[in-house]
């Protein structure tokens, strides 16, 4: 008998975040002048409830659990978590959990609205090794993309703290501004190298398995968009050397453009999410009658 489902355990995860966040307002009214692993500790509590939740749901499924948009958000929100808990060894990188801890939360809420998650003998996917790999490499690159977004959060808390306060820019113990400008250089980096070979993978399993293409599927021109943009900000970055403020503002404001879009664009798409409306086809009787109409 199962005492707790992985939707209660990733629950009790969520509400871990909530509890970190609500210590993150702590240490941000603080200046964060206190470097201790009260947040470590909560996230670590939460990533190992996270960790099972995530186990228990792919044995059920005998493969990688990231099939609808509720084990996909999941999936994201674990990524960010343990880049912050491999990132977080270095006592300057330690506070990104304060910053990381709210939008965890954010995601973790959102992961659990009624319909992200529909009963498997509804709406049933049949998924193979490609699937699941373009599914992993698509939702550790959103991960990464966030772990820059917080890094660009914090780039921004820090700048503004030298601008205005500093005094408290000194005493904190936040990283120094050119080390989190290079933090969210190289996470939107590794992003954007996932998010492409995810997008090969995804266009070479179409091929596979459609007979025809889906280039107009409403999710599929939506991760163009999202691939355009972080070639933009990639390419802003190196090439013309726009750092700073500027880059920060579009690692943010690209990433809550994902979280705003994420679930829309997974409605309207047909070929992931099968109860989605189709586009309506041109009948051959349609088609007769416009032609008609322009020979007059």
């Amino acid at each position: 008998m199962v005492w707790f489902t992985d939707r209660h355990l990733f629950l009790l995860a969520v509400t871990i975040y909530g509890l970190s966040m609500l210590y993150s307002v702590f240490l941000w009214r603080r200046g964060f002048r206190q470097d201790n692993r009260v947040n470590s500790l909560l996230l670590l509590g939460a990533f190992g409830l996270h960790t099972t939740a995530m186990i228990q749901r792919g044995f059920s499924l005998n493969h990688c659990p990231v099939t609808n948009l509720y084990e996909a958000t999941t999936f994201a929100a674990w990524t960010i978590v343990a880049v912050y808990l491999a990132v977080g060894f270095w006592a300057r990188l330690r506070f990104l959990g304060a910053f990381a801890s709210p939008v965890l939360f954010g995601i973790g809420v959102f992961a659990l609205m009624p319909g992200l998650d529909p009963s498997r003998g509804v709406s049933a996917q049949v998924t193979n090794i490609w699937t699941s790999l373009h599914a992993a490499l698509m939702s550790l690159a959103y991960g990464a993309f966030g772990l820059s977004s917080v890094a660009a959060l914090m780039y921004l808390t820090q700048e503004n703290n030298l601008k205005f306060h500093k005094l408290q820019a000194i005493s904190s113990r936040l990283p120094p501004i050119q080390r989190l400008e290079m933090l969210v250089g190289r996470l939107l980096l590794a992003g954007f190298i996932l998010l492409t070979i995810g997008l090969g993978v995804g266009a070479y399993n179409m091929a596979q398995v459609s007979n025809r293409p889906a280039y107009g599927d409403p999710k599929i021109l939506w991760s163009m968009l999202v691939w355009l943009l972080y070639l933009g900000l990639l390419i802003m970055r190196w090439k013309f050397a726009q750092g700073g403020r500027r880059f920060a503002l579009g690692a943010l404001g690209t990433f809550v453009f994902v979280l705003l879009t994420f679930w829309g664009s997974n409605l309207l798409s047909p070929l992931h999410n099968p109860t989605a409306p189709a586009v309506p086809k041109r009948t051959p009787q349609a088609s007769h009658v416009i032609a008609q109409v322009l020979r007059c």
